[in-house]
């Protein structure tokens, strides 16, 4: 049995020595793509233990403010979705649509913007809002949607608290509360197709029965007579309104009405009931809602939401003052400055407005009643809000800060005790003093200092938790930045040592090889290190993927300090190289990274690769222009498939349905299929085309391209076919069903049987996979197959012409011969230049084009599931999600067996290759580690994560696919140099 290699290469009949050197070789590579696997897999974990920490911590006691709270109860009434320009505003016939709120702005209590923070969704909003705190960032390993960490609200510190609205929100603070009393409408009557405001009613009608009720049963009655009780109606309304009909909408605009009315009927029932002046009111929002009925990100749109707070302890309006102190500072929605001027057609300019962060709800809803504050909130008190004297407002605000600080201390505390080294927190090294000060001066009633001692103390304790929940940023970030830039080191060391020349000129060759330069000195000190790393990260009880992160960069550097002596002789050459060749070398990787650098950024901005095609349709054609003059047709042929490919990323990634246009692709790619077919006819006596293709390679079956061309005519015709006939009856029929599969099947083994030389092969290859492609796709993308084939073929030929203008410039036979240098290389290989750079790189702005050519990188969700449908229409998740996976390999698929077929050509090792391709992915990979988010919209978090874990995956995706293709291209023959030389003379 033939041995193959690890890419499926055949190595052929080899002398003792290299032999030798090819088994050591294959060993080192297998172990180099199996430490390559293990690396990625770890590290992409990593940034679950940076970025994703839960900021919740347990264990610190409650800080009750020690005054006599100004009310017995609270009500809280959140209007789900609702923005605060269009609560503010008047209609268009001029009046205000909740004036039963404006009125109380105007005469009972104080007013604002409430800034949310991004993710702007109902459940941290809702969290934000009653506990304090915003997004868990771990709840990502929850898939946002539920908070993994258990946390503390106003809820949980309440006598009772009654809560009626959706059941997506009510249970998430009433759901284990035994003191609770609530309830939820089914999940059914949240429908889009219906105005959604009668599910504000309902909450409404259920409070307003229990108000009922309470006067026949002496039990409810007791709970409602308890000081500290909470009394919370979620009105879901204007969310399920806008997004159905939009924030413009008569319906949305009409939700706003029905809440004002809403609270003017809380407000009078409890006002009769209890008749005491000791209930306070807050009404808000947990969002608001883009113009296309969305939210999540941080418009404005989404993060002002309106508050108004009356009743009980609670400030009357005072007339605005133009005098704003400019406090220099934005809230968490990093819109607004504090002090933001008041919009002129809200009519409320001359009455005082104070925004607050939506985290300061909490607090502010706990001084009111007199609570602790939730012991994990972080939200600071709105004193503004607050109708308390000098004394009771310092009292409110240290017991706000105590709360704060004994979050920090509990912190402090648990990094202490599992930290070998601990860093504190310097600026609060001496808290107790100050706490000690603060209360010196409230005892000598200096309310003034003491407030603004508290102040700063608070604002400290916020710094301070941020440094200890970022207290092993800088470590592991360090850790596995060293760690990627140690793997890539390994990987240039081992193209230098295994595929150029270098090793034959900078040492010995049977050194270079076979005496493994393993210095005990070096391998015992990295064992040391690693010994001592572990003790360490043992003794600050780290958890086990820390050990894996130290283990794998230190057993990396160890590595490359092995090889000190090649490292040595590197440098020594280097100094010894005339200047030209150490620029040509910083060039040659400025150009390469700055290339890469533009591939990390064309993940959100896919109009680059229009702008890369554009540039390349002109400077390559340039280039063959000047060194190959007579061929002028191949230079246009270049500059077309390059424009027509840079068309697509400028097309809308949501793809429209076109099925007339899928069909005439069908014809495109037939036309395609036919000229390469004329070319490889024709072209007997063009010493150009000499090196593509082989006269003696005949195909296994004589008619096999017109069988090709009838199969993708037939897909074009059974896309319109198929498309029609389900689109009239709402059925795919069974013979089309069956047409469709055999067809795709059929086509993708055909290409197994073309003739072996390179431009046949890859004809076949092209024309193969486009009837599956085409029965897969809905629009424009199947053209793009159509673009994308002539663009690769485009590259082929530009590689032929630097063989044809190298064959032209070395007339000696001799210079014909392979420059192998290195033993180590396949016979017919040669050794890898600096200038073969060029290779790995434009397969990298190909590879992801593949992908942006027609989607949105970051998620298969953004490719329509409708592509699937003339192959299944029953609802099927894992074979649709295989369909559409597959779709999106075909484009990959021909760029690596392009990529295949110029290794082939120009006889440089693929494997080489392979390793140039996986050093430029974690070039992007270390950009994108850095891009990593865990604040903004639930979309803006998941694409940093999936951009990182895709480029993460590049080292087994692209050997995975190596191996696929490697089906189709391990019998490509082309001409050696020699055997073209030959034949032309």
């Amino acid at each position: 049995m033939e041995e193959q290699g690890i890419l499926g290469v055949k190595p052929r009949k080899q002398s003792a020595a290299r032999i030798r050197g090819r088994r050591w070789l294959k060993r080192r590579e297998i172990w180099l793509v199996a430490l390559g696997i293990a690396l990625h897999a770890v590290y992409m974990l990593s940034i679950f233990d940076i970025y994703f920490k839960s900021p919740i911590v347990h264990g610190m006691d409650p800080v009750s403010p020690r005054f006599t709270p100004p009310a017995k109860r609270l009500v809280l009434l959140v209007a789900d979705g609702l923005r605060a320009d269009k609560f503010f505003e008047p209609d268009s016939d001029g009046n205000y649509r909740a004036p039963f709120l404006r009125s109380v702005i105007k005469g009972q209590g104080r007013w604002g913007v409430s800034h949310a923070r991004p993710p702007t969704e109902s459940r941290p909003g809702h969290v934000a809002i009653i506990a304090g705190f915003y997004e868990d960032p771990s709840a990502v390993t929850k898939g946002w949607k539920a908070n993994p960490v258990e946390f503390d609200s106003v809820f949980n510190k309440s006598r009772h608290t009654f809560s009626y609205g959706s059941p997506d929100i009510v249970p998430i603070f009433c759901g284990a509360l035994p003191h609770s009393t609530w309830n939820t409408y089914p999940h059914e009557f949240e429908d889009f197709a219906t105005d959604a405001s009668f599910l504000d009613e309902w909450s409404f009608d259920q409070f307003k029965n229990i108000v009922n009720n309470s006067k026949k049963d002496p039990n409810i009655k007791q709970l409602f007579q308890q000081d500290q009780v909470v009394i919370f109606l979620h009105l879901l309304g204007c969310d399920s309104n806008g997004h159905a009909h939009r924030p413009y909408s008569s319906i949305y605009l009409n939700n706003v009405k029905v809440v004002d009315r809403i609270a003017e009927g809380v407000y009078n029932l409890l006002e009769d009931y209890f008749q005491d002046n000791q209930t306070a009111y807050i009404f808000t929002a947990d969002h608001g809602m883009s113009d296309k009925g969305s939210h999540g990100d941080g418009h404005w749109s989404n993060t002002d939401t309106p508050l108004v707070v009356w009743g009980a302890g609670v400030k009357h309006p005072r007339p605005s003052s133009n005098n704003h102190q400019d406090h220099g500072e934005r809230f968490v929605d990093e819109h607004d400055m504090h002090d933001t001027p008041t919009p002129t057609n809200w009519g409320l300019d001359n009455i005082e407005r104070v925004d607050v962060n939506q985290a300061d709800i909490a607090p502010l809803m706990s001084t009111l009643l007199g609570l602790p504050c939730p012991v994990n909130s972080v939200g600071s008190l709105p004193l503004d809000y607050m109708d308390l004297n000098k004394g009771n407002e310092v009292e409110a605000v240290i017991a706000n800060t105590k709360q704060i600080l004994s979050q920090f201390l509990r912190k402090s505390q648990l990094k202490q005790e599992s930290s070998f080294r601990f860093k504190p927190f310097e600026p609060l090294a001496d808290y107790t003093s100050i706490l000690d000060e603060i209360e010196s001066l409230i005892s000598n009633k200096d309310y003034e200092h003491a407030m603004k001692l508290s102040q700063n103390l608070r604002s400290l304790a916020l710094k301070g938790l941020h440094y200890f929940q970022t207290y092993d940023w800088f470590m592991l970030m360090t850790v596995i930045t060293l760690g990627y830039v140690g793997w890539m080191v390994c990987l240039i060391l081992h193209v230098l040592q295994a595929y150029t020349s270098l090793p034959g000129k900078i040492l010995k060759k049977e050194e270079a090889v076979f005496t493994r330069d393993l210095p005990s000195k070096v391998y015992l000190c990295g064992s040391l290190i690693m010994a001592l790393v572990f003790v360490v990260l043992y003794l600050e009880h780290s958890p086990p993927l820390y050990h894996a992160y130290f283990a794998m960069t230190v057993f990396l550097w160890t590595n490359i300090f092995s090889e000190y002596r090649f490292l040595r002789a590197f440098c020594k050459y280097l100094q010894a190289k005339e200047s030209f060749h150490v620029m040509e070398l910083s060039a040659t990787c400025l150009v390469s990274i700055i290339i890469l650098e533009f591939l990390v950024r064309s993940f959100t901005e896919r109009i680059i690769y229009t702008w890369c095609f554009l540039i390349f349709g002109v400077i390559s054609p340039l280039y063959l222009l000047k060194s190959i003059p007579s061929k002028l047709g191949i230079s246009i042929f270049l500059c077309v498939a390059c424009w027509f490919l840079s068309i697509f990323t400028l097309m809308p990634a949501e793809i429209p349905d076109n099925t007339i246009l899928v069909s005439i692709s069908g014809i495109i790619i037939i036309v395609i299929g036919g000229v390469s077919r004329y070319l490889n006819l024709h072209t007997k006596d063009n010493k150009f085309w000499l090196y593509i293709i082989t006269r003696d390679s005949k195909p296994n079956f004589p008619l096999l391209f017109h069988l090709q061309a009838l199969l993708v005519g037939l897909a074009s015709v059974l896309v319109y076919l198929s498309t029609s006939h389900r689109t009239e009856n709402r059925e795919l029929l069974v013979l089309h069903q069956v047409m469709n599969w055999s067809i795709a099947g059929l086509s993708m083994v055909l290409p197994l049987f073309s003739a072996t030389d390179l431009l046949s092969r890859l004809t076949s290859i092209f024309l193969g996979f486009a009837p599956p492609f085409l029965l897969l796709s809905i629009g424009y993308e199947a053209v793009f197959y159509g673009a994308l084939g002539l663009a690769l073929f485009a590259w082929i030929l530009f590689e032929n012409a630097l063989l044809y203008k190298s064959n032209k410039s070395n007339k000696s036979l001799s210079s014909f011969e392979p420059d192998n240098g290195n033993i180590l290389l396949e016979e017919g290989d040669r050794c890898l230049k600096l200038s073969d750079m060029r290779i790995p790189t434009v397969f990298m702005v190909f590879f992801n084009i593949a992908f942006f050519g027609t989607g949105n990188f970051a998620s298969i969700a953004s490719f329509e599931i409708s592509s699937v449908y003339r192959f299944i229409t029953i609802f099927s998740p894992f074979l649709m999600a295989a369909l559409l996976i597959f779709k999106l390999f075909i484009p990959f698929m021909l760029v690596i067996c392009a990529f295949s077929a110029i290794t082939k050509l120009v006889r440089v090792p693929r494997l080489g290759c392979y390793f140039l391709v996986i050093l430029c992915s974690d070039v992007m990979t270390i950009h994108f580690f850095f891009l990593v988010k865990n604040t903004g919209s639930w979309m803006e978090i998941g694409n940093s994560i999936s951009h990182f874990g895709i480029v993460s995956a590049q080292v087994v995706f692209v050997l995975l696919l190596f191996a696929l293709t490697n089906i189709y291209t391990k019998d490509i023959q082309t001409r050696s140099t020699k055997q073209v030389s030959q034949k032309t003379m």
